[in-house]
């Protein structure tokens, strides 16, 4: 098929569209206001809603509505805008509604800088607001991946009735590249008999709600809630891996960042170091998975990541410390060099302490 060059951001928003998303609400902020002004341009030529809210707060609360009527709705924002989205996204999460959320990521805390970043790792996989619950978090690495997994993103989020996250970094919001961009047909999608689309006399009035007066109530919810994230967890978790059959030494790594890493373990591999790499693709599900089974003849692993370490806790987590997990770590919107990541892995490959 034709591939198109386009700018990342415009390329998840005509994703966005493509995947059936008529609705979206959002307030500016850099790296990723070229999401909403392509939005701006494209709705009304598609009979769709374009509007920009007063705030993030705003905005997310539109997608609620509109998410509560059955319809595919989109926000986009950046770290501190989508902290301001936290408690939309609770209630997202608590009344069972799907929706697609992007963050483009930018350093921080506060209003640190507009160059990018994957600070926003614990907001994403911990739930960015308060309560028990968790997104379906995507972590692309090229632009083909923000338009193939933006549209799985609005499928996923229907299949499991809940927020789904594009968590990426200003690096690819703004570079270009080719992609090819088609119309996707999903089927097999369950009926959204729970939308308040009117009643025309044939049913009982549908209710939207997060809230619970009795806490047995609400603690059941929570249960059968947890129930389908365990099937999420063992169905729908993705990465890839990239010379690690043989390999000692493993980074794991997402996003731009992750591209980053291969450059180096061709390096590595030259200098005959075996490296390779994990790349998650979704960072919740983690693919625990696949680094059990890489962890089984590893050495060791180092996490490259653009925090001051985040990622790290969960390939900890993921295998049990049985092997040792090194950091590799920019903060605030600096970006890694391959001779910085080439140079960790041949400390940690002869035997050096973090």
């Amino acid at each position: 098929m034709e591939k198109v060059l386009m700018k990342g951001n415009e390329a998840i928003a005509e994703a966005a569209i493509l995947a059936g998303c008529h609705h979206y609400f959002a307030y500016p902020i850099t790296p990723q206001n070229e999401i909403a002004a392509y939005m701006s341009q494209r709705m009304p030529e598609i009979g769709g809603v374009y509007l920009q809210a007063e705030s993030e707060i705003g905005a997310v609360q539109m997608v609620l509505g509109a998410a509560s009527a059955g319809v595919r709705s989109m926000t986009s924002s950046s770290s501190p805008g989508v902290s301001l989205m936290a408690e939309g996204i609770s209630y997202l999460a608590g009344c069972d509604l799907p929706a697609v959320l992007v963050n483009i990521q930018r350093g921080g805390p506060g209003l640190g800088t507009i160059q990018p970043s994957q600070a926003d790792y614990f907001q994403a996989t911990r739930g960015a607001g308060h309560g028990d619950y968790y997104m379906i978090v995507y972590t692309p690495n090229c632009l083909q991946e923000m338009v193939d997994l933006t549209q799985r993103a609005f499928d996923v989020a229907d299949i499991y009735r809940m927020p789904v996250m594009i968590l990426a970094d200003g690096i690819l919001g703004q570079m270009m590249e080719p992609v090819v961009l088609k119309p996707q047909k999903a089927s097999n999608l369950p009926e959204k008999a729970w939308a308040t689309v009117g009643t025309q006399g044939k049913r009982k009035k549908n209710i939207v709600s997060s809230l619970y007066l009795q806490a047995e109530n609400n603690e059941k919810v929570n249960f059968e809630r947890f129930e389908r994230y365990r099937t999420i967890q063992e169905n729908e978790q993705l990465c890839e891996t990239y010379y690690t059959e043989d390999a000692e030494v493993i980074l794991v790594s997402y996003g731009a960042t992750s591209r980053i890493c291969k450059n180096a373990i061709t390096q590595a591999r030259a200098n005959g170091v075996k490296a390779g790499l994990l790349r998650p693709i979704t960072v919740w599900p983690f693919p625990v998975d696949a680094m059990k089974q890489a962890a089984e003849h590893a050495k060791a692993f180092i996490s490259v990541e653009m925090s001051m370490g985040q990622l790290i806790n969960d390939v900890k987590l993921a295998i049990d410390c049985k092997r040792p997990v090194y950091s590799c770590n920019h903060t605030g919107g600096v970006v890694h060099t391959p001779a910085e990541i080439l140079a960790k892995i041949e400390e940690v490959n002869g035997g050096g302490t973090d």
